[in-house]
């Protein structure tokens, strides 16, 4: 395999950033079309309506899923309004609608993420699910998108749990892009990882490590300020660059085996990614002392250290085996950890992590819940 790597063509951010917008338009083409969930409706759009009158600019409401019977609409109306450049404004699956529906209609997208929960922006790939929400398909796009605009006003004006749930999925990048690495197993390009992904997957964990705790208290208050700034980074640009660059390893398999349990699905990706990554860390005999760092900073900014944290507070030994096999299915890239992976060491794993974490908690006699 060749080594390979994928970025996104630009990647702008910075308080109140989104005015540059119709000019980024221009730059690629004639006449923009904003697909936007209802947040950036109601309340992102607004203060521009008047700036923005005379721009080439539509607005289209996103219908909420990114399915087939929503991508096929939107092509028509990307065909009617006659657009050039498709504009993905809101969370995840209002993004992942934007980069299929303008890779299928063959124009730019530029990416304004409205929360920092996934890295998500930057990616080359995007999941299709039924118009029940149950996951269908991964759709690789032909390139990764031409612009990311990330206003840091607005993701400090965003819930503090999307931003914690983002630095879950984003955990997630350093240990994964270390599995790959070291079984040399190939990265979401379908090569291997090249130095440049590898460290900057190593510098997303870092960030974490020495900006998430300033980062959370900084948005649970509103406020941008330089540690928020490099917390959004690592959320977007680092684990994005991190996850498809390097590979995906144990913690986003685990991840997708537990979200067959349907207790979890109230709970965010990037919740149940650090549960995995826990995990993950017994699965490949981790160091102590990085078992122990990492429980630390989950329990310092609120991610998930046990089950009942992620609503299993009562699931038995067959739901759990339920996830381990999930976890493990052919396809899943826990199986770029060294060794023989089977459920029987997935659930061991998703057991020890589980235990250790409860163990830790103040209470005495750990999280009783989870018995």
């Amino acid at each position: 395999m060749f080594l390979k790597a994928v970025f996104p063509g630009k990647y702008i951010q910075g308080e109140g950033v989104i005015a540059e917008l119709p000019g980024l338009v221009k730059l690629l083409g004639k006449r923009g079309l904003i697909l936007t969930s209802a947040t950036g409706r109601d309340k992102l759009l607004p203060p521009y309506a008047g700036q923005w009158r005379q721009e080439p600019l539509t607005v289209e409401p996103f219908q909420g899923e990114c399915c087939e019977e929503e991508l096929h609409r939107l092509a028509g109306v990307v065909h009617r309004e006659k657009a050039d450049v498709l504009i993905g404004m809101g969370g995840g699956k209002t993004i992942d609608t934007a980069k299929i529906t303008a890779d299928r209609a063959g124009i730019p997208v530029i990416i304004v993420p409205t929360i920092a929960s996934t890295d998500a922006p930057c990616s080359g790939c995007a999941i299709v699910y039924s118009t029940a929400g149950i996951f269908e398909s991964v759709h690789y796009q032909k390139l990764n998108p031409q612009v990311v605009l990330v206003d840091t006003r607005i993701i400090a004006e965003a819930p503090v749990r999307f931003l914690v749930a983002g630095m879950g999925d984003a955990l997630a990048t350093w240990f994964e892009a270390r599995s790959c690495r070291a079984t040399q197993s190939p990265n979401e390009c379908g090569g291997l990882s090249t130095l440049t992904a590898n460290h900057l997957a190593k510098l997303c964990y870092d960030t974490l490590l020495a900006y998430g705790n300033a980062a959370k208290l900084a948005c649970e208050h509103h406020l941008v300020t330089p540690a928020l700034d490099h917390i959004i980074e690592a959320n977007i640009l680092l684990s994005g660059i991190g996850f498809e660059s390097s590979g995906l390893a144990a913690a986003h398999s685990i991840h997708n085996g537990l979200t067959a349990l349907e207790e979890t699905h109230a709970f965010y990706h990037g919740e149940k990614v650090a549960v995995g990554v826990l995990a993950g860390l017994f699965l490949a005999d981790a160091a102590p002392e990085e078992i122990e760092a990492v429980y630390a900073f989950c329990e310092k900014i609120g991610l998930p250290t046990t089950l009942a944290q992620i609503g299993l507070a009562a699931a038995g030994e067959q739901e759990l085996q339920k996830a381990a096999l999930k976890a493990c299915a052919p396809v899943e890239g826990i199986h770029h950890e060294a060794g023989r992976i089977t459920p029987e060491r997935a659930l061991a794993a998703l057991r020890m992590a589980d235990r250790y974490g409860r163990a830790r908690l103040p209470a005495a006699g750990g999280d009783s819940r989870a018995e």
